[in-house]
């Protein structure tokens, strides 16, 4: 196929919340739109890898089998007296990235990114030089592994000299690449934000995956207005009001449900409501008080 007509998912990260883009993918694909590249960041990296290995609905029923089955310690396993003793040693984590690294495999029925039925790009951040780093080919667990690895909370992975960390650092959501490579049609699959929350997250983790759910809306509203001429840029809408944190696995049969649905009335009514070109339950916005929900608060 000619990258004149190549048409690329682009899947965002978000943690526990990569399940609503299984959600997505189910009413995509159910309206015969389809890809011939995919391009994915953090828990979206791992999506992207597990589609592009079967991009099928039979495939995307795999995966949503997984993603229903899935606890917290299958991703972020460390107790909290673990977690504090990581802080006071001169480790360069807190999570023990075992539990991940043994879901990946399991679950994969390929050992390298280039066996993938779709070419898959996986993106992550060099640490040390604060970069993009795409990778396209060889062991697609330590790919996963190093666009996964939050700051802090796991190891950098080591890889062709470089120590990398997660894509959302330099990338959440990679339009950017996914027009570089060529694609002119550009879906891109957000997780969006807890939107609704009443308080502040507590844990450490939950903080450093909000915030990074959040970075994710102005990079893509940036990127968005930067390649609107280059390729057709289409938001699948995230889901709001969306009260679920990053790091709770226990909704995650719902969030799939939910997604599906809202992706199929979506898909079958049109264009809703945009706000910079964006769904409008994208942007920031407040679901407090009467005033504007998208306006900046002064205090």
């Amino acid at each position: 196929m000619s990258a004149q007509s190549q048409t690329a998912f682009v899947f965002a990260g978000g943690g526990s919340l990569g399940a609503i883009q299984v959600g997505m993918l189910k009413a995509l694909l159910a309206h015969g739109i389809e890809a011939d590249l995919v391009v994915g960041c953090s828990v979206g990296a791992i999506n992207a890898a597990c589609f592009a290995g079967d991009p099928t609905p039979g495939g995307v029923a795999r995966l949503e089998a997984v993603w229903r089955g899935l606890r917290r310690s299958d991703v972020f396993p460390a107790p909290l007296l673990r977690s504090l003793m990581g802080v006071f040693s001169k480790r360069d984590h807190l999570v023990d990235p075992s539990p991940l690294r043994r879901l990946i495999d399991r679950n994969l029925s390929f050992e390298r990114l280039e066996e993938t039925r779709l070419p898959c790009h996986v993106v992550a951040t060099d640490l040390l030089e604060g970069i993009e780093v795409r990778i396209a080919s060889g062991s697609v667990t330590q790919a996963l592994l190093a666009s996964a690895a939050i700051p802090g909370v796991f190891p950098p992975v080591r890889l062709d000299g470089r120590y990398l960390i997660d894509g959302g650092v330099a990338n959440h959501t990679p339009v950017s690449a996914a027009v570089e490579l060529g694609a002119k049609r550009v879906y891109v699959l957000p997780t969006g934000y807890s939107c609704t929350m009443e308080t502040p997250p507590v844990r450490a983790i939950d903080v450093a995956l909000h915030g990074l759910n959040i970075l994710t809306v102005g990079k893509l509203v940036s990127a968005v207005q930067r390649f609107a001429r280059d390729a057709e840029i289409t938001v699948v809408p995230p889901l709001c009001p969306l009260a679920t944190s990053p790091l709770d696995f226990r909704s995650t049969g719902e969030l799939i449900d939910r997604a599906a649905l809202e992706t199929e009335n979506w898909l079958a009514n049109g264009v809703e409501l945009t706000v910079d070109g964006l769904p409008h339950q994208f942007p920031p916005h407040s679901h407090r008080g009467d005033g504007d929900p998208y306006a900046a608060r002064t205090l």
